[in-house]
Parts: structure tokens; sequence; C-alpha cells
């Protein structure tokens, strides 16, 4: 579909490691002048659904500053953009539970805050999993808990799990895993890597 938004000027607003700010001039789709502020991020969202033979899963709790509140959450973190969306769900997935996985399967893509954002993200099922020790980063203080994917599944239906990555991931390894690997979830192009991987991996 074509665009309706036209862009006239933009201009830097603020730049950090992580994000990027710009305001653009633009003609909105009514034809009237506007501006939009949009926040550009310089990592992927990565999220990983880890599931055990038993049918287990595991989420990480922290405290998220943004909020000022506690958040269970699947493994999650940034994957920066030159590294494969894979690549960064094995490391966060043993960096924050120390669990590696043999069997990973891609879940697909989403975007978070899209009206003023253009974060995006990916999840991935990871299963045959083995045990060793977490290696949180200095700005993580986290608590691992084993849970069935059933009982997260609930908790991200009923709100007690808010985070949109979680919510999103939980959804699609229940779906997933519930309908016997079917179907397989559509494929999209990450920016900058070329085609993304096939669904099983």
């Amino acid at each position: 579909m074509e665009n309706p938004w036209k862009c006239e000027s933009s201009r830097p607003v603020y730049d950090n490691p992580w994000i990027s700010i710009r305001e653009d001039h633009v003609v909105r789709p009514d034809g009237k002048q506007g501006i939009y502020g949009v926040v550009s991020f310089k990592n992927r969202a990565i999220g990983v659904v880890p599931v055990s033979a038993s049918g287990d899963t595991f989420l990480v709790g922290q405290f998220r500053y943004t909020l000022d509140q506690y958040s269970w959450e699947i493994p999650e973190g940034g994957g920066p953009m030159h590294e494969s969306p894979l690549e960064a769900a094995q490391r966060e997935l043993v960096e924050e539970t120390g669990i590696t996985a043999a069997t990973w399967t891609y879940l697909g893509e989403l975007h978070l805050s899209n009206s003023v954002t253009d974060e995006v993200g990916c999840v991935f099922l990871a299963e045959d999993l083995s045990y060793g020790a977490a290696a949180p980063e200095g700005t993580e203080r986290l608590e691992v808990r084993r849970v069935s994917l059933a009982k997260a599944y609930e908790m991200a239906m009923t709100g007690e799990i808010s985070d949109g990555l979680a919510v999103i991931g939980l959804a699609r390894a229940q779906h997933f895993l519930a309908n016997e690997r079917q179907p397989q979830p559509y494929q999209r192009n990450f920016p900058g890597l070329g085609e993304s991987r096939p669904a099983a991996l």
C-alpha cells in the first residue's frame, strides 16, 4: 500500500548508544502540515521461550526502571543489528538462565509501540535444553522461575505477565505447540541481513 505520509524534513533531537530520536516535519494523510517524533532503536528486541521435555518453561523476573515495577518475562534482551537474531537469542538465553538449547524454532517478527518507535522484535522457541549457570549483565538482578508452559500462558492471558514481548512469545509458542507445530511462522526479511532463516533451525 502506498505511504500516505510525506516527510519534508527531519532533524535529530537526541542520541545515545541504544536509541536515537528525531523530529520529522510531515504532510499528514489529510494533506495538513504536522510533526512526527520517532524513536529509533539500535538493537532488535529478542525473546526466547525455552520449553523442556516435560512441558515447563522458564520465566525471568526483574525490576523495570522505566515502569518502577517488578516484571515477569521470558528470557529477552537486545540484539545488535550486525548479529543474527538467532545468535542473539542463544546468547540471551545463556546469559539470563544458563540454559542452552539444541533445537530452535523461529516464531516470527513483531513491532512494539509502532506509533512512535521503529523497534523490531522477534521470538524463538528453544527445545532440547541443557542447564548451566547464568551470567547476567551488571544492569540485571534476575530471578528465574520454572513453571509449566500452560501456566505461563495463563499468566500472559490474565495480565499477570504484561511485558509485550513475553505475552506475544508465550502466545505464539503455545499456539505453535498445541497445533502440532502448524502453521509455520510468517517469514520476513530482517533489515541489513537479507532473508530471515527458515522457521525450523
